[in-house]
């Protein structure tokens, strides 16, 4: 009799070890999917911060007036390529978005320049970065939404916060959001 007890127990004990070592290997996973879900966001920003010096060369050789937009345009680039990931990053993108969208919308007034193949090539790149960088955004927000849900229940929230495993945070951006989720329109 005390002999399967005691195998009951072992049993038991197992068992809640093999949760927990199940569980924390689902959190560890999640995590990975967190940090790549941000490095795919990382290389649409610098693949769009690359894209901003053309469209400056571009727009500076039609409208040289137009020096404080593109002025503007290039400390953008600058705070959002130095910043330091989290909410800092997320606002400086913002920025960086707005002032894109200053710069384009200039354009309007030169149709030489919205006549370039140049620039209309660069548009249409610029388009499409935007639109994989919400997309990344999207699938970010997603993994961190899953992470956090699993480290909320049991037993992996018992295993996650022993092992210091905390929430994460999305790419929120806040009131600057609706800016960031329209597309850059591009008309020509």
């Amino acid at each position: 009799m005390l002999t399967e007890v005691l195998i009951g127990l072992l049993c038991l004990v197992g068992l809640m070890g093999l949760m927990g070592v199940g569980s924390y290997n689902r959190l560890v996973k999640l995590a990975q999917r967190c940090d790549q879900a941000y490095a795919d966001i990382d290389v649409q920003l610098r693949h769009r911060h690359d894209l901003i010096p053309n469209l400056v060369e571009t727009v500076r050789g039609f409208a040289s007036h137009e020096r404080g937009i593109i002025d503007s345009l290039m400390s953008a680039r600058a705070a959002a390529i130095t910043a330091a990931g989290g909410e800092a990053q997320a606002r400086a993108e913002a920025a960086l978005s707005n002032q894109m969208v200053r710069v384009l919308a200039t354009t309007e007034a030169y149709p030489e320049v919205k006549g370039s193949q140049h620039f209309a090539a660069l548009s249409r790149e610029l388009a499409d970065t935007e639109n994989k960088i919400a997309a990344c955004r999207r699938f970010l927000n997603m993994a961190v939404s899953e992470y956090n849900a699993t480290l909320a229940q049991f037993p992996a929230a018992l295993i996650g916060r022993s092992a210091g495993l905390n929430n994460r945070r999305g790419f929120d951006l806040g009131l600057d959001r609706v800016i960031m989720e329209e597309a850059v329109a591009v008309k020509f």
